[in-house]
């Protein structure tokens, strides 16, 4: 086992396209880290760079105290697992796994008794004479698995493993690839689209951006601290409201205004974040989660000030939850950060900027499943304002003064 080190590592490709920039992460040993963004934000290429199968244009990456730049790909004593199980066909489990064992010309004792361990605890023990085809997609993945078990690497390299694999395996998988990575206790680096993946799996989580590392940091920091506009769009799903917000003072009382609504900020917010007080008068950006919103029918003690009436346009019922769609008379946020969100969920920018010109932010809530809410019908929203976020329209950058609990 061994820490993995990025050092101020950049990848330039001949052709001038930035594919990760000043890359700084530390990999503890033993740890699972889950490289995350958008497609092209380089996590597949850092990945890459640490097996040896791409060079490195500057800096340093280090497994353990060996620094691996001029290093051969076989000699580096890692391990990867891809999202096509990479099996040969030809060959059963038994000599899929031992194969690369035969390679470093390991005893045959040895060989069998590597096997036979690592085939116990991924529960393929009674699989070992099947060929590939005679397996299951969620199998052939822990074929994959066990045979960069057996070599027993310094550290595994997961480049969207379970992206062939349908949703309720996928679940099953990120479940068994978790409690194997714990098990075995190899410093392990996983890259995923996947948010789920991401914040169910890492002991901690990397976000990146157009090559650049936005956050590096627990999943629950991620979600409840996230240092940017980016971070904050990207975590969650659904995803975070985003809105063009200003801030007002009233009787030593700040309020956050968006279109025809006004929220007050409470004393507990205002505590974390003081300076709050400087944007009086001025823009920030809103965010507020679907979750921390719900059907005024489900908390009629809220006070007004804490309230959204709006039209629902839409309706999904997801058994214990309902989203609820519905649209704010404010314009949504239009920046580099909002843009490459827009684009990683499918939608046109130029979609994005029409709403500016109309005002009108879509909103997400999700609400209790015994919710009466309909279609078309007027509805009153609750926010949980103590849960609400700010960040700087300029730079992007988290509004927050103090470190939270």
């Amino acid at each position: 086992m061994a820490e993995i080190v990025f050092d101020e590592v950049t990848k330039v490709y001949r052709e001038g396209t930035v594919a990760v920039k000043s890359l700084n992460l530390d990999v503890d040993d033993g740890s699972l880290m889950v490289l995350v963004g958008p497609s092209g934000c380089g996590k597949t290429t850092a990945l890459r760079m640490v097996a040896g199968l791409e060079e490195i244009s500057e800096g340093e990456i280090r497994i353990g105290d060996t620094v691996v730049n001029d290093i051969v790909p076989k000699e580096r004593d890692i391990a990867m697992v891809f999202q096509n199980y990479a099996l040969y066909p030809h060959m059963t489990v038994f000599e899929n796994m031992a194969f690369g064992l035969k390679l470093r010309r390991i005893g045959r004792k040895d060989i069998d008794q590597r096997v036979r361990d690592v085939a116990r605890v991924l529960g393929l023990e009674d699989m070992l004479k099947r060929r590939p085809g005679q397996l299951s997609g969620g199998q052939r993945q822990r074929v994959a698995m066990g045979r960069a078990i057996v070599r027993e690497p310094k550290a595994f390299l997961m480049d969207e493993p379970l992206s062939n694999l349908d949703a309720k395996l996928r679940v099953q998988m990120r479940t068994e690839i978790s409690r194997i990575q714990r098990d075995v206790g190899v410093t392990t680096i996983y890259v995923t689209h996947d948010q789920i993946e991401a914040m169910t799996m890492g002991d901690q989580v990397a976000v990146l951006k157009l090559g650049e590392l936005q956050q590096v940091d627990t999943p629950q920091n991620l979600y409840r601290r996230p240092a940017n506009l980016f971070v904050a769009g990207f975590i969650g799903s659904p995803a975070m409201n985003l809105v063009s917000a200003t801030i007002e003072g009233s009787d030593g009382d700040l309020y956050t205004s968006f279109g025809s609504h006004r929220l007050l900020i409470p004393p507990a917010v205002l505590s974390e974040r003081p300076t709050l007080r400087d944007y009086v008068g001025k823009q920030v950006v809103l965010g507020i989660r679907p979750e921390d919103m719900e059907d005024a029918a489900m908390a009629r003690d809220a006070p007004p000030e804490r309230r959204l009436t709006t039209t629902v346009n839409l309706r999904e019922d997801m058994g214990p939850e309902v989203y609820v769609h519905f649209t704010v008379d404010a314009p949504p946020v239009l920046t580099e950060d909002t843009k490459e969100l827009a684009v990683d969920r499918g939608e046109e920018v130029r979609s994005l900027e029409e709403l500016v010109q109309e005002r009108q932010t879509p909103f997400v809530a999700r609400v209790h499943g015994g919710s009466r809410v309909q279609e078309g019908g007027r509805a009153e929203v609750v926010v949980s304002t103590e849960a609400m976020y700010f960040f700087e329209p300029e730079t992007g950058d988290s509004i927050r003064d103090r470190a939270g609990p």
